[in-house]
């Protein structure tokens, strides 16, 4: 089996689900090999955790030095590679610092470059969800090798033993490579909430919140349930939260367990973000909301007096 190539996206030591994910997917089309940059890339604990998914080879490159200029770095690891190796793809998670690698080290390759897919079909068909998901596009690279981004929680991740052989990758760079350094890493404080990207559980806020006071509430029945929380383009348009907490074609893609959508509409740029929840619980006062095509369980009725109830319900079943 020809071999694919998957940037591995890690944390202390520990594999992301995107990167769970985009091994699964190599699996399906080929025989896998993780490629892990910056210091933990030789972590054993990580090593085992990509070969649970299907790594039959984990290139590791572990100098701290491959993360101390941006993103050009990991272009050279992974070009590289694909001149060593004449892999069949290389996959890379949609993000933005992703789809940025992937642009880069297509130029370099002189290979086609596919962003946004959220499957690969046989012969590495790269599938295309646009339009806000009313349209399906399937399309192929014919220059070079294929480079394609996936966005995350597109594909179910499954467990599926691999060789795991750990193979230790030294790259020298070029001065072009560390031309913009990083000059200061700052660690965003985190609370109780899982990430959003990877939360079983979401609770989401939209127009239909009023105000940034108007996601206490949203808030609230998110830490009562253990959840994460989201919010649509136009409460983060309007201020109401942070941008990086938006759930859309243009924000985060999630697939939790459990979606819960307060006073969010439906339109489609929010649902191509969200539609693939496991179950859709939607509340709007507004009985005509597109949302409600979606969900699974719908409430017609004012967010503000259903959403402090359902938090005291869950709370008072607690312990």
């Amino acid at each position: 089996m020809s071999e694919i190539l998957v940037l591995v996206e890690h944390d202390g030591g520990a594999a992301k689900k995107v990167s769970h994910e985009l091994l699964t997917l190599a699996s399906r089309h080929g025989e896998p090999g993780a490629v892990v940059v910056g210091p933990g890339a030789d972590d054993a604990g990580l090593a085992a955790d990509l070969a649970r998914f299907g790594a039959a080879r984990i290139y590791t490159a572990p100098d701290a030095a491959l993360v101390s200029a941006i993103v050009a770095p990991k272009v050279a690891v992974l070009a590289q590679l694909m001149a060593e190796r004449s892999p069949a793809a290389v996959l890379i998670a949609s993000t933005a610092e992703g789809k940025e690698i992937a642009g880069r080290l297509a130029v370099r390759t002189g290979s086609g470059v596919i962003t946004d897919a959220v499957d690969i079909d046989a012969g590495l068909t790269a599938v295309q969800s646009v339009f806000g998901g009313s349209t399906v596009v399937r399309s192929r690279v014919t220059t070079g090798t294929p480079i394609v981004t996936v966005r995350p929680n597109a594909t179910a991740q499954q467990e599926s033993a691999g060789a795991g052989e750990v193979v230790a990758v030294s790259v020298e760079l070029a001065a072009t490579d560390t031309a913009a350094a990083v000059v200061e890493h700052v660690v965003q404080a985190k609370g109780g909430r899982p990430e959003l990207a990877e939360a079983a559980i979401v609770v989401s806020g939209g127009r239909g919140v009023g105000s940034a006071e108007g996601f206490d509430l949203v808030e609230r029945l998110a830490d009562a349930l253990g959840g994460a929380v989201g919010a649509s383009r136009a409460a983060t348009d309007a201020g109401f939260y942070p941008h990086q907490y938006q759930v859309g074609q243009t924000g985060k893609t999630v697939s939790p367990q459990l979606y819960i959508a307060l006073g969010i509409s439906g339109a489609i740029q929010h649902r191509a973000g969200m539609q693939t929840s496991k179950t859709i619980v939607a509340v709007n006062k507004d009985a005509e909301a597109p949302i409600f095509d979606l969900a699974d369980f719908g409430v017609v009725g004012d967010l503000f007096a259903i959403a402090p109830q359902l938090t005291e319900q869950v709370e008072s079943r607690k312990g």
